[in-house]
Parts: structure tokens; C-alpha cells; sequence
């Protein structure tokens, strides 16, 4: 199935539909037979105004409308809901799924909990670590190359909701009720061993459980190798972005991406993933892995810089492409470039529209590698924001290009401004959320979008529309869009919904959503823009990683503008009266916006 774009995938397709004129009782969510985790659901539909709807043979309140969306609780395991509407009847079955595996009581390992469950590479020396689900009493201990270690319970873990909780305010820690045995330790190896070889093989570890005087013997389904300390594994990033992140699974958060040409050391693999020198760790899909005698590194002598078209570049000759990382603050950005050494003495950077200064520093290695050593560079602005940035390797050159602030043209408040719209999903394949009558959100975002390019038109600024009917794209699609676009802002049109735990009642408003700090600006101004012009709830403006977030040449930001499955809220989102006012103060926000930025 393909990925849905925002916090609007929760919402699935609808198992019912009206049919008929007499067919009026209608549920738009959950689908039949839905699983969840959750152990409470909401029920969204609509039937005519005249009359009582019942769950189970309790009446629910409706909206002026008709709508519903109570919320009932489940129990594990299978649940039905009988709902009912004069002479109509809809049979509904959930079933609630354990959110963690069941303590096991038996002499025995519980399934799929030895580690490290794919195969994982680490350095010489290096600690490693081993975990396994048993009985509370049991004796553990696990093998490796000739070496024993003892693991321990770890009964008071404490186990934290996935990212979605923010949005119910449900993000505590949970205690944990399942016993955990773990234990670290160094596996000793002589480099002797390795030869030729640039991974030394040490098989799967072998778990050993005690109980009632029982001993039972399991080895990981992951095997454990030592990568060698002499041969060097070097991975070169083949793809225009690779996706660097916090740790071996897209679980991790992601880091400055790295572009085409990087190349650094291997220092570790897990499953499908790479470990590499600067910590990022990237798919292994995504380089070309080789050896070599020595880790890559680069000096660094000069710098300088020159504007092409909309954009300062400032380029960085190096001898290797290597890692690099960058954090913007409000007026600054900070470029590092990692397992780089400097011998500079001269940089050329002429006076212009954008940046004050550029400082530099060495950022030394505690042990005095040079293979660890990185450089700093921080650039000083001299407007009040940051309108994008984009990274590329020439060669070995790195090249840093800034956007230049757009240039107003007319008395027209907008002229000379590029704006992207993007109407959040599209097509039968990717509906996004469901409102209580069936009405997909794919529809109001185009519907929204298309007043909102109507009044940015008016207001003198050039617009590009990601999709103007029924296209079906993907978020990468998008994206793509964005990068080839290169707009001064780009503009992400949603409606939402909550995870299965929510309250569709009692849950409604605005929210916007930012990942680049270029973007934290516009998208604190225009959520309380909207908020106090329309007078309407406010979510909340929330940081997060999204496909329309993340790209870096112009401020992005993806606005979810009401609640589908909110039953009031929907038919505010779906009049074409309240469209129309929502369009105009939206574009009279990103005027006013703009006039700050000046």
C-alpha cells in the first residue's frame, strides 16, 4: 500500500457506504474487521437528523447534522458493535491486539526476543550487548567465541508510546510488565585472526536458560562479526540524498542528509544498515561499498564564494568527499564537515546582500586522529530569515549554495514571490482522512488549494500547483516537485485525523507542522493568523519529520487546517462559504508574513 503523507493515514477506507436514498446509516471509520493496539476506538458516520442512533443499544449524540464519533472502549481480542438507525443495522468487529508479548512462564525463551536478531558487525574492542525475554526466576547467561556472559533481569523497564502519542497528550512512559535479561560485554579477539580478511565471523551467540532445574540452550538468529582493524571498509553514497540517521532502522531520527559522492569509513552494520565513522548510519543500498588501506580524510585550505542566479554559492575544494552535517539557528547556519583536517589560512568571501560573515574553526580529535578531526564554518546573516539552502558534491568539491532573499516587485504585496501549493493526497489510492459522511480529504485540499492559488494570484505572486486534479503522487513525487521548483515558500494543504486512541469529539482546530528551522517562523505566524482572524481552535504548531517538511530550499511547512472526523468541525471544513474565508486570510497571512521578513 502505498505511504500516505501526514498524520491522516490512521484513517482507512470505508467498509460501508450509502447506497441508497432509504440506505442513510453509514460508518466511514474503522473499516470491518480493523486491528489496533489501542484499547479504546472512535466510531465516525452520519445517519439522518430525525431519529436516534444506538451503539449496542445505547444512543449516541449527534451533531445538527447527523454526524457521530463516540469513542468505546475494546477489550483484547475480538469486539463487536451493533449499530443501529430505525430499521437499519451495521455489524461491526474489532479486534484489539496486545501491545506487548505476554510474559513467558514456561523453561523457555520467548519467541523472536534473542539478540541480535539480524546480523551485526562491530569494531575490535568494541561493547556489545545482549538481551532476552524469560521467566523473572530463570538463570541466563549467552556464548560467544568462547566467552560467557551473565545477563541479568530487568524487571522495572519503563517502554515509551510511539511518536503519535504527542498528539493526545498520551506520550508518558509506561512501566513495562515484561522481564527482560540483559548483559554487555567486550568479546576479545587477536588481529591475528583476521588475515586477508576485512570481517571476522563469529557465528550466533548461544543462550542458555535455567529453571526448576531445566536448562535449556537457543541461539539469536543474528550472527555477530568483528570488522578488521587493518582492511577498511568505505562506503560512497550513490544516491542524491542519503538518508543518515541516529541508528540502524528508519525508526531513527534523521540526520543532515548526505549527498552524492560522501565517502567514510564502515565502522559497524546492523540488518540492511551501515555504521559510519561520523555516527550517521546509512542503508547499505543507498553506497557502493570498497576497501582501502586507510580511512578517507581530507585537508581543507581555502574557501570562496560567488552568486549564481538566486543563490550565493560557497564552495569548499577537499580531497575527499567526506560527511558533513547542518544546524540552522535563527540567523546563523553552522556547516561541519567531518574526518577533515585545516590548513587554512585564506578565504574569499566578498561583501553581499546575504551573509555579514563567515567564521571558521578546527574541531580537533580528544585522541589526536586526524581521521576524527572536523571543521566548523558559520555563517552570519544579514536579513531576518532564511529562505533555503541546498548541498552538492563537484568532484570533491563541496558545494553550499544560499538562497538569496526574492526581491518584491510591484505594489502588488506578493510580485516577484514563488509559491508551491501542495493539495495533500489525490487519487482512489491515497483518499487521506475520512469525514463522517464518506467526503475524502484528497477533495477539500484540492478544493482549498484552488481558492488559495486564486487569491496568491490576485496578491501578484507566481504559484505552482504539485497536482490540480485527481493525480496520483507519491510524497517523494512531491518532493521532487519542490527541489526542481526551487519556490520562495512551499505550502502543504491537509485536514486530520488521530490515532485509533483519540478523542474525535472533543479534538478540533488548526495545526502546523515545520522540520527546518527556516520554517519555524511562518509556521508559528500562520497558525495564529488563522486562529485569531477566523476565530478557530487552536492544536497547536508541532515539529516534525514529514516528507513536505523536510526540504530545504525554500521554508516549508504543511498545514493541517480542521479535523475530518471531528463531527462539528466537519461541516465547517466542508462549506464553501467558510473555503472561500479561509483562502483569503490564508493568503493575507502569507502577506503579512512576508512584510516581516522585509
Amino acid at each position: 500500500m502505498k505511504q500516505i503523507l501526514g498524520l491522516t493515514a490512521v484513517i482507512s477506507f470505508a467498509m460501508f457506504s450509502p447506497t441508497s436514498a432509504e440506505q442513510r446509516l453509514y460508518v466511514a471509520y474503522p473499516p470491518q474487521d480493523h486491528k489496533t493496539t489501542s484499547d479504546r476506538i472512535f466510531l465516525i458516520g452520519t445517519a439522518a437528523q430525525e431519529g436516534d442512533v444506538s451503539i449496542n443499544g445505547q444512543v449516541i449524540p449527534r451533531s445538527n447534522a447527523g454526524h457521530f464519533a463516540p469513542t468505546v472502549p475494546l477489550q483484547l481480542g475480538d469486539n463487536t458493535f451493533i449499530l443501529r438507525y430505525r430499521n437499519q443495522k451495521i455489524k461491526l468487529n474489532i479486534m484489539r491486539i496486545a501491545t506487548e508479548a505476554i510474559p513467558v512462564e514456561s523453561v523457555s525463551f520467548l519467541n523472536d526476543s534473542l539478540t541480535p536478531s539480524e546480523n551485526m558487525a562491530i569494531l575490535p574492542g568494541e561493547l556489545v550487548c545482549f538481551s532476552a525475554i524469560a521467566p523473572q526466576k530463570a538463570t541466563v547467561s549467552v556464548k560467544l567465541a568462547g566467552q560467557t556472559i551473565p545477563l541479568s533481569p530487568q524487571s522495572q523497564s519503563l517502554e515509551l508510546p510511539d511518536n503519535k502519542a504527542v498528539l493526545t497528550g498520551l506520550n508518558q512512559p509506561l512501566k513495562s510488565e515484561i522481564v527482560k535479561h540483559q548483559g554487555c560485554g567486550v568479546i576479545a579477539t587477536n588481529s591475528t585472526f583476521f588475515g586477508e580478511k576485512q570481517i571476522l565471523d563469529l557465528g550466533q551467540p548461544q543462550y542458555q536458560l535455567t529453571l526448576n532445574n531445566q536448562t535449556i540452550n537457543q541461539a539469536a538468529t543474528g550472527q555477530i562479526s568483528i570488522l578488521s582493524p587493518t582492511q577498511f571498509e568505505v562506503a560512497e553514497v550513490i544516491v542524491d540524498e542519503g538518508n543518515a540517521r541516529t541508528g540502524p532502522s528508519t525508526d531513527n531520527s534523521r540526520l543532515t542528509p548526505l549527498p552524492k559522492g560522501t565517502r567514510a569509513r564502515i565502522i559497524g552494520r546492523q540488518g540492511e544498515f551501515l555504521r559510519l565513522d561520523y555516527g550517521g548510519w546509512i542503508k547499505a543500498n543507498e553506497t557502493r561499498i570498497t576497501t582501502d588501506a586507510i580511512p578517507p580524510n581530507s585537508l581543507i585550505r581555502s574557501a570562496s564564494s560567488r552568486q549564481v542566479g538566486d543563490w550565493l554559492e560557497v564552495s569548499f575544494p577537499l580531497q575527499v568527499a567526506v560527511p558533513l552535517t547542518v544546524k540552522q539557528e535563527d540567523q546563523r547556519l553552522i556547516l561541519t564537515l567531518y574526518n577533515t583536517t585545516a590548513q587554512t589560512d585564506t578565504i574569499r568571501f566578498n561583501d553581499n546582500a546575504l551573509i555579514s560573515r563567515m567564521d571558521w574553526q578546527p574541531v580537533l580529535s580528544p585522541l589526536g586522529e586526524e581521521s576524527q578531526n572536523a571543521v566548523q564554518y558559520t555563517f552570519h546573516f544579514k536579513t531576518k530569515q532564511q529562505w533555503g539552502y541546498k548541498l552538492r558534491y563537484d568532484g570533491t568539491t563541496l558545494v553550499l549554495s544560499l538562497k538569496i532573499p526574492p526581491q518584491l516587485q510591484s505594489n502588488l504585496p506578493l510580485s516577484g514571490l514563488n509559491i508551491l501549493i501542495d493539495p495533500g493526497h489525490g487519487s482512489k489510492n491515497d483518499l487521506g482522512a475520512k469525514g463522517p459522511t464518506g467526503y475524502p480529504e484528497k477533495d477539500v485540499n484540492l478544493v482549498v488549494s484552488k481558492l488559495l492559488e486564486a487569491e496568491l494570484i490576485k496578491r501578484g505572486a507566481s504559484v505552482f500547483m504539485t497536482r490540480k486534479g485527481d493525480e496520483d503522487l507519491y510524497p517523494q513525487d512531491r518532493v521532487k516537485m519542490i527541489n526542481e521548483q526551487e519556490p520562495d515558500l512551499s505550502i502543504s494543504i491537509h485536514y486530520n485525523a488521530l490515532p485509533d486512541n483519540g478523542d474525535a469529539i472533543k479534538t478540533k482546530g488548526v495545526s502546523t507542522f515545520w522540520y527546518n528551522p527556516q520554517a519555524h517562523s511562518l509556521a508559528v505566524f500562520l497558525q495564529d493568523y488563522l486562529v485569531n482572524q477566523l476565530n478557530r481552535p487552536s492544536y497547536g504548531v508541532f515539529w516534525n519529520n514529514l516528507a513536505l517538511t523536510r526540504p530545504t530550499v525554500a521554508p516549508s511547512v504543511l498545514l493541517e487546517l480542521g479535523f475530518m472526523i471531528n463531527p462539528d468541525e466537519f461541516e465547517w471544513i466542508v462549506n464553501p462559504q467558510e473555503q472561500q474565508k479561509l483562502a483569503i486570510t490564508l493568503a493575507d497571512g502569507i502577506v503579512e508574513w512576508v512584510k516581516l521578513t522585509q
